[in-house]
């Protein structure tokens, strides 16, 4: 394949229109990787259960596809320089359909585990392309509305994914979940052929920074696989320790490297301009935000209330289809006013949001809980335009391509960081609470007096006297459990919300006027 021809090219063959053809073209890869993301999220139970995967390797399905993910977005800059957009856009979308049919076919814990890396990496790769794209193909005045309207349409991918995954798993198994991309990647691979713009330098390409890359790989491996292992290995375990402090070391070898490297793979020049670094810490905060709450809803709502797969996946829809609407409001206002009143106003949304979420009982109402869960992702989607807007308007246009790449990383690794760390902090808070409750059990008048009612209706049941006690202890064992979980729940959006608070303060500097 050819690097394919020049943007100006593209346009003198198609006008002005190409640039809503190459904007559809990357609209169209980047919705097969986000619904591939998405949509397994309700499968991800039927996935461990039918493979026999413990709680690390389940774990693993969510953030081995979210590190791998963040990993990948700092190559495309040097993907981009060295191959072309189309040659990086095609070998990305090849790359996630060969993982995508695996994934449907294997019957093994390693090989799925192993595809779903592929997958995030895949999605690494495209999503910073749609957004240099964008910047390239689109005039100033006009970018924000542009990235609205792809933001609209990536939206709507978590927004249908999840109902169409639990849909899918219910009717067929969770296989089917990884062929329902399949078309939309292959669509897209055929429109890269056509739109995707080739090699944008003149000049040489620069090396690969294969120190980097090792050295990124290390420290994100390392990091998650401490925090999972130190849960439940123990942190002061000899295997925790050594992982902890070779992510801290690899961590510091990586940011020492980028300073110093010929050709790195992230350009910290980039966060030498306050309002591009103030969008990243708030894409990083932003990250951990949704991915995590969009690890948790599902887990909430299957484990506590007893949904089905089809069920919890479509709580997610009234709020999925509200802020792909939002979304477009959101990016035309990036073109007319600074960003930090969106952006600020986003974060609240989503922290009121989620300490609504951390009321949720047992006997929540389907619609009160899908109207607080809209609350959220309305914020969101008055936050994410605007941040990358504001972020990107604060860059001199030699700095898009690091930008693009090093915004979506930071929006990446705060998702996988998120995603794990809430994953630990629920396990630890459920067992917290589950010790807590656990205690009250074995002492206690109102305890003992509902024993004794639980075996006077056992007794009425028929139930032999030997094993009446056993039974009345174990329900009130299996009712502690639940409540535990479901206060481990709420510690967790409490969480959230504080920590979404936390980041309206560097928000409030995004103050780049639309040029």
């Amino acid at each position: 394949m050819d690097d394919g021809p020049s943007i100006a090219a593209q346009f003198a063959r198609f006008g002005p229109a190409y640039r809503w053809w190459v904007t559809l073209t990357a609209l169209t890869g980047t919705i097969s990787c986000i619904l591939s993301s998405t949509i397994v999220v309700v499968a991800q139970p039927d996935i461990v259960g039918a493979l026999g995967m413990g709680q690390e390797e389940g774990q693993l399905l969510s953030t081995g596809f979210l590190a791998a993910n963040t990993g990948f977005m700092l190559l495309n800059a040097w993907a981009v320089e060295r191959f072309g957009f189309r040659r990086t856009y095609v070998v990305s979308i090849g790359m996630f359909l060969l993982a995508s049919v695996v994934a449907g076919l294997t019957n093994s814990a390693a090989v799925m585990v192993a595809a779903r890396v592929a997958q995030g990496g895949a999605a690494g790769l495209l999503q910073p392309l749609s957004m240099q794209l964008i910047f390239l193909v689109f005039p100033p005045e006009r970018r924000g509305t542009a990235m609205g309207m792809f933001s609209f349409g990536v939206v709507m991918a978590p927004a249908t994914g999840p109902a169409l995954g639990g849909v899918l798993v219910d009717s067929f198994s969770w296989h089917a979940v990884f062929w329902l991309s399949l078309p939309t990647a292959a669509l897209g691979l055929v429109m890269g052929c056509v739109f995707m713009p080739g090699r944008v330098s003149g000049r040489a390409p620069r090396a690969f920074d294969w120190l980097g890359a090792v050295l990124l790989a290390l420290s994100i491996g390392l990091l998650l696989s401490g925090l999972t292992d130190g849960q439940h290995h123990g942190w002061g375990a000899d295997r925790v320790v050594a992982q902890l402090v070779g992510a801290a070391a690899a961590t510091l070898g990586f940011v020492l490297w980028q300073g110093l490297g010929p050709s790195p793979l992230l350009d910290l020049r980039v966060f030498r301009h306050g309002g591009f670094a103030a969008a990243s810490l708030v894409a990083f905060i932003y990250g951990g935000a949704i991915f995590g709450s969009t690890y948790l809803l599902p887990l909430l709502v299957q484990g506590v209330q007893g949904y089905t797969p089809t069920r919890s996946g479509l709580i997610l829809m009234p709020a999925g289809m509200a802020v792909a609407l939002v979304f477009l409001i959101a990016g035309r206002l990036a073109d007319i006013m600074a960003p930090w009143l969106p952006v600020c106003t986003g974060l609240a949304l989503f922290a009121w949001s989620s300490w609504l979420i951390a009321g949720v009982g047992t006997d929540t109402a389907f619609w009160s809980l899908a109207m607080s869960i809209l609350l959220g992702r309305i914020g969101l989607g008055l936050t994410m335009p605007n941040m990358n807007v504001g972020g990107m308007r604060a860059l001199p246009p030699a700095l898009f391509g690091q930008g693009a790449g090093a915004i979506n990383f930071c929006r990446m690794l705060g998702g996988a960081f998120g995603t794990n760390l809430l994953a630990v902090f629920l396990e630890r808070r459920t067992q917290l609470h589950a010790d807590m409750l656990n205690a009250q059990i074995d002492g206690g008048s109102a305890t003992l007096e509902a024993r004794r009612l639980l075996e006077n209706l056992y007794a009425q049941g028929g139930l032999p006297e030997v094993i009446r006690r056993d039974a009345a202890h174990d329900f009130m064992t299996r009712m502690v459990e639940a409540q535990a979980s479901l206060m481990g729940f709420r510690d967790a959006f409490v969480l959230v919300a504080v920590v979404c608070l936390l980041a309206i303060l560097p928000g409030l500097t995004l103050r780049q006027r639309p040029r």
